[in-house]
């Protein structure tokens, strides 16, 4: 099955990927004419679809060991209006939580709606996908470290699922946040509001917006009447592009936030304080490309407490997101250019972009929220060649 060419579906899907100039590194010339190699009849430009014929796609199965409970929350931020459309009144966000479940149950949670999947994509395909979790489980017992997700720009949460669903299994809180209005999101009963500002360039702003949203999910999650037990002494953010970017000036303003990953994502705010908490930096075909090296040579002179910085030559942008395996299953939007597609993807299938995604911030956050240190973070990996180490 693919996905109809579309100049709406096209330019929704890969959103993040034709905004890589705010976030994500540009590929030269000769690199951009090198693209993965093609199947018999693939046209030039796509991915291969991998879904057995009659097979849904499913969200790639979590490496933990505890069963996986699902809730999604409206919140409603009554100290401000919202920045984008402040006609709209209070800021209003989606969150979906994953957490381990007292016991395994139904795999029933959906991936995406039908509206939403039309609303992103143009097409309501996504709304087929299996996801691992089960709607509304008991959680198990005891306060878990929380780890909020941040997506990239015009990206919907649901595309962190593969990463959230994985470190629930492991015994982690996660609430993954929609930005209202930096990408498609459905609120209770269908309603979907659109993605107001993704002709932005200069995402500064964007970066002060998201923290904000995360002070005030962590309020509500750490606070009295959380939906959800976590410990309020062990916290992280991780995100993608601009969200990684958010994550990291969440870790400087918030007392409350213990550690941060940044996803391949360039910091439209440049950093003019030290940051003495541990910061992970995981890009894709950054080594050797001088105006995004610069981007995070800048960052790292204020990173004075632990730190990484690993790079995935063979990835891309989109390497850290649900965004490769959903094409594995589906096949790309539409026609893509071959430099966009290098650019977005690399030439690392859906399996090995999220095993790795999974193993490197799994392993930052074991290491930072539980004290589990183990030699990945340390030195390159033979089970991860795609992945090196620049600095530590």
């Amino acid at each position: 099955m693919k996905w109809k060419t579309r100049k709406t579906t096209r330019r929704s899907f890969v959103a993040a990927a034709l905004l890589m100039a705010c976030a994500a590194p540009q590929i030269p010339a000769a690199a951009a004419a090198a693209t993965p190699q093609q199947a018999p009849g693939q046209q030039p430009g796509q991915l291969p679809a991998r879904t057995k014929a009659g097979a849904p796609a499913e969200v790639p199965a979590p490496t933990g060991k505890e069963p996986v409970g699902t809730k999604t929350l409206r919140l409603v931020d009554d100290s401000r209006n919202d920045p984008w459309k402040p006609a709209a009144g209070k800021r209003e966000l989606m969150v979906t939580l994953w957490y381990p479940a007292r016991h395994r149950g139904e795999r029933d949670a959906p991936y995406m709606s039908k509206a939403l999947s039309k609303a992103w994509l143009g097409q309501e395909d996504l709304a087929g996908v299996r996801t691992n979790a089960t709607t509304g489980a008991r959680p198990a017992p005891g306060a878990r470290p929380l780890v909020v997700l941040s997506p990239g720009f015009g990206m919907p949460r649901e595309t962190l699922t593969g990463l959230g669903e994985d470190l629930a299994s492991r015994g982690y809180a996660v609430a993954a946040v929609d930005h209202t209005y930096e990408a498609p999101v459905e609120f209770p009963g269908g309603r979907i509001e659109t993605c107001e500002i993704c002709e932005k360039r200069d995402l500064s702003d964007v970066v002060t917006n998201r923290a904000a949203d995360f002070r005030f999910v962590l309020d509500r999650l750490t606070g009295p009447g959380s939906p959800l037990a976590v410990d309020a002494r062990r916290i992280a953010v991780v995100g993608h592009s601009v969200g990684g970017a958010s994550a990291v000036r969440a870790l400087q303003d918030d007392p409350r936030v213990d550690a941060a990953v940044n996803l391949d994502g360039n910091f439209p705010q440049k950093l003019t304080a030290p940051v003495n908490k541990p910061v992970m930096l995981v890009g894709a075909q950054r080594a050797g490309n001088a105006e995004h090296m610069e981007d995070w040579d800048k960052a790292w002179g204020h990173l004075t407490g632990w730190k990484r910085w690993f790079d995935v030559p063979e990835g891309g942008h989109m390497t850290f997101t649900d965004a490769p395996w959903l094409v594995d299953s589906f096949g790309l939007p539409g026609q893509m250019p071959p430099g966009d597609v290098k650019k977005a993807y690399g030439s690392l299938h859906g399996t090995r972009s999220t095993a790795l995604t999974r193993a490197y911030v799994g392993a930052f956050l074991d290491r930072h929220l539980r004290g589990t240190p183990g030699p990945l973070l340390d030195r390159p990996s033979a089970a991860y060649p795609e992945v090196g180490l620049l600095r530590k």
